[in-house]
């Protein structure tokens, strides 16, 4: 496949004659799915090859009523191209502070609670399972989407996860430096583990940086009042504590030495095994721990539902060891050893193992 630009427009040559032109209509980065849903395609049919390099789509007529398939990995190609022209004339909001956390669900808590002018930018992953080897890395990237394409069963479109991560990285990159930078974390492993990841893409930007820990400071400014109880993740907080939470807090952006220092952290995370793929949260430290971890829980919360039902089906397995846990971990992980321990022989099977909804396992 040949492109080319003539921005607001890329075109596409196809062998043997077909040109698609592509029109940006958004600043915002695509992801698969938005691939033909967002801007505007259109098709055009060339008499040979070489005509490519003078074509110009406004001096043509375009093809009506006439559709091709396109591979996916063609299609992957075409949506790094038009990304790679949205991110070069893209023009960041500059009219407020910006604003980074892992987990869209947290994200939305803080585009909802925080006043405006803001930029939020929430990390899709949950980083708390699967490998962080090189993550920073094409190749660490890469071997993290294989390694939960092969073990973890979601509902997303092919390469979604993919293309939703790298946009990512294009938006932390595009941030101008004199833009102030609020990282928000919290007391686990999923985002304590993302925060460092951040730091480290921030590495040599010379944006002020404040930490802004979500379970610390809702202890702080909550604790005693009726309700109060632990929260372990940004996403449990409503939209409103959040915002008095940052009007509240004697803020000071991080020195160097301490962005330093969380840099270091994450390049230790990032050169443990690629076989390390489950961490928790604990004593203040993040722990790589074997992904058998819970293996020894989700067998006695089945054992125990089993008294009443032969086979159980794989979700309420799941339901009811989440509420025994304290650390909030990904369903779909748990999803994923309940298959690795029917694999084995531990557990018998009854249904498709596509998702958690689908299938029931007994003890053997």
């Amino acid at each position: 496949m040949r492109t080319k630009a003539l921005y607001p427009y890329i075109y596409f040559f196809m062998e043997p004659n077909i040109v698609f032109v592509y029109q940006i209509e958004s600043s915002r980065y695509l992801t698969l799915s938005e691939l033909h849903h967002r801007g505007e395609w259109q098709t055009y049919e060339l008499s040979d090859s070489e005509e490519f390099e003078t074509f110009h789509h406004a001096e043509s007529e375009p093809l009506i009523g006439r559709g091709y398939a396109v591979r996916q990995d063609d299609r992957m190609k075409m949506l790094e191209h038009i990304n790679q022209q949205i991110q070069q004339h893209r023009q960041f909001p500059m009219d407020g502070p910006v604003h980074m956390v892992v987990s869209e669900s947290a994200a939305g808590c803080l585009r909802f609670g925080l006043e405006r002018p803001k930029t939020v930018i929430g990390f899709p992953d949950f980083f708390a399972i699967g490998p962080v080897w090189q993550l920073h890395e094409t190749a660490g990237q890469d071997f993290r989407f294989e390694w939960l394409y092969e073990h973890i069963n979601t509902e997303m479109e092919d390469y979604e996860r993919e293309t939703l991560f790298k946009n990512t990285l294009m938006e932390i990159e595009d941030i101008p430096e004199q833009l102030p930078i609020y990282l928000w974390t919290a007391n686990n492993a999923s985002e304590q583990t993302g925060i460092r990841f951040m730091f480290k893409l921030l590495s040599g930007k010379a944006n002020k940086v404040f930490l802004m820990n979500s379970t610390s400071l809702y202890e702080s400014f909550m604790k005693g009042q009726d309700g109060f109880q632990l929260m372990t993740h940004t996403s449990q907080i409503e939209p409103e504590k959040l915002r008095l939470f940052l009007e509240m807090a004697a803020l000071t952006p991080l020195s160097e030495e301490e962005r330093l220092r969380y840099e270091k952290e994450w390049q230790e995370l990032s050169r443990s095994s690629p076989q390390q793929v489950l961490r928790i949260w604990k004593q203040e430290r993040i722990v790589n721990v074997p992904e058998t971890y819970y293996d020894e829980l989700i067998l006695s919360m089945l054992e125990k539902l089993q008294q009443n039902q032969e086979f159980i089906l794989t979700a309420r397995i799941i339901g009811e060891t989440l509420s025994q846990m304290d650390e909030i971990i990904s369903d779909s992980f748990l999803e994923y050893r309940i298959r690795t321990m029917v694999y084995n022989g531990a557990l018998q099977l009854k249904g498709i193992p596509k998702s958690m909804r689908h299938y029931s396992v007994k003890l053997r």
